[in-house]
């Protein structure tokens, strides 16, 4: 039986997805930054973990199967990106208000009933991406729901919680781990098993992932991952873990559909288990499904409250959706492509308030999308630091152009300068053209060449001042010129 050819009522299909979503401030439990290294590290440690029976005198079925890998697990540690915290050798700090803050946004964007006191937990983790050997998570919120044209689809629990290491490689028995990840800050969503068909699933991933992207998340490869669980015949279910690609998501599900039914066919049950989704769109065996009894309550950090007056101010400052915000972008003047430079990079935050200092969305918008890409590949030096270089001096850029120190044709030379080492009160004194003797150079350029347009009179004026001269300015004295 091929896809196409599926019954999901007659299977009694369900499903329910887990999206879990890296938000984008400093780490859940410390002061570290989030950020993502390459470079060689600064120590290396090396750790084992061991299966041990829990409180009901039982070992944990998945734990149990880790143990029996006998793994050794390496660690990638930097000074100036992680703290003892990572390594389980201090307590944590208390949870990073910020975090918190854009997982209530996100919550009550889904509709959910927030939490006002909650427990701290440990959920066990056994694959080594916890040096603690458990993740911290908080139970915030419940009881949503989106909108799909299936039906609405119930949004039964939000998390906030820490992102695990980083895998890097494995080498025989050693897994070696990046502990830059480790303590990112992630809200992991788990819908209901509302889900009827592949085609729903498809569209609530969908519409969750705008909501996110409305708020402040971290963009990019491996910044969302997405878990389908899937059963039919009421049996077993299986989760999949890792349904990134939206073009295979449908395939992938109908492919576990399958699966499945080819095992009932056959008179075999369908396992319990965990499965990696793969880019054919089929899966493959991960480990068995890991005991329900593997949370226990953080001890090192107090009740997690949230107060009234916290969520009031939560609820004034919800952002608006993608839809909301295009609309509003291209009634100030934003073309399309901008448009969606800015939601992709999640730049809308930072564009609005350099807009409040200079009143020129075009000229900000190319100045933080365009220009960084531009400068970093001229200067062979990477983006990401050419953008936290920028960010520090766009405003007082922005500063100097309202007070015509400089125009706006000089600001990609004085970014340049400035990434290249220069100190701001230095790159942003350029050389001015003489007011005096602008007109009449611009008057004997058009007489020298008659009968040509005003735009290719322009392109012979800015090339003949290189930047001196303001575009505007240059049109203006131009016009008198030319009728």
């Amino acid at each position: 039986m091929s896809e196409k050819e599926l019954d999901y009522k007659k299977l009694k299909f369900k499903s329910g997805l887990e999206i879990h979503q890296q938000i984008d401030t400093e780490k859940l439990f410390c002061k570290c930054p989030s950020i993502l290294r390459s470079d060689e590290p600064d120590f290396i440690i090396t750790r084992r973990l061991h299966a041990v029976a829990g409180e009901s005198g039982e070992v944990d079925i998945a734990a149990q199967y880790q143990s029996s890998l006998k793994k050794e697990f390496v660690y990638q540690f930097y000074k100036d990106n992680n703290c003892l915290i990572e390594l389980d050798e201090e307590p944590p700090h208390k949870i990073n208000q910020e975090a918190l803050k854009i997982a209530l946004q996100i919550s009550l964007l889904l509709n959910c009933k927030i939490i006002p006191i909650t427990q701290i937990m440990r959920k066990t983790v056994i694959d080594g991406s916890n040096t603690s050997g458990f993740q911290r998570t908080a139970l915030i919120a419940y009881g949503g729901f989106v909108e799909t044209t299936f039906g609405k689809v119930g949004i039964d629990t939000i998390c906030l919680e820490e992102d695990s290491a980083r895998k890097v490689r494995e080498e025989g028995n050693k897994v070696y781990y990046n502990l830059d990840r480790l303590g990112v800050p992630l809200i992991e969503i788990a819908t209901a098993p509302d889900i009827k068909s592949p085609e729903q699933a498809k569209e609530t991933a969908l519409h969750i992932g705008e909501i996110l992207r409305s708020c402040k998340v971290k963009r990019g490869i491996g910044t969302i991952r997405q878990d389908v669980n899937v059963s039919i015949h009421g049996e077993s279910r299986v989760e999949l873990k890792g349904v990134q690609d939206m073009k295979m998501f449908v395939k992938i599900i109908e492919n576990e559909v399958l699966r499945q039914k080819k095992l009932s066919d056959e008179g075999k049950p369908t396992k319990a288990e965990v499965r990696n989704a793969l880019p054919t769109g089929l899966t493959e065996f991960i480990r068995p499904m890991p005991g329900a009894d593997r949370m226990y309550p953080e001890t090192d950090l107090p009740l997690l409250k949230i107060s009234r007056d916290f969520l009031n101010e939560i609820k004034k400052e919800l952002p608006k959706l993608k839809s909301e915000i295009e609309g509003e972008l291209k009634k100030i003047g934003l073309n399309k492509e901008m448009i969606n430079l800015l939601l992709n990079q999640n730049k809308i935050e930072e564009f609005k308030n350099l807009l409040k200092i200079y009143e020129n969305p075009n000229f900000i918008a190319k100045m933080i999308l365009l220009f960084p890409k531009e400068i970093s590949a001229k200067i062979e030096k990477p983006l990401d630091k050419i953008e936290r270089i920028f960010e520090e001096i766009y405003g007082d850029v922005l500063i100097a152009l309202n007070k015509k120190k400089i125009s706006e044709s000089d600001v990609k030379e004085i970014l340049t300068k400035f990434a290249k080492g220069g100190k701001f009160e230095n790159v942003i004194k350029t050389e001015k053209a003489d007011v005096s003797d602008i007109e009449e150079k611009i008057m004997n350029l058009i007489k020298n060449k008659p009968g040509l347009s005003i735009n290719a009179y322009m392109g012979l004026v800015m090339g003949e001042f290189k930047g001196k001269l303001d575009g505007k300015n240059a049109m203006e004295i131009i016009k008198k010129f030319v009728k």
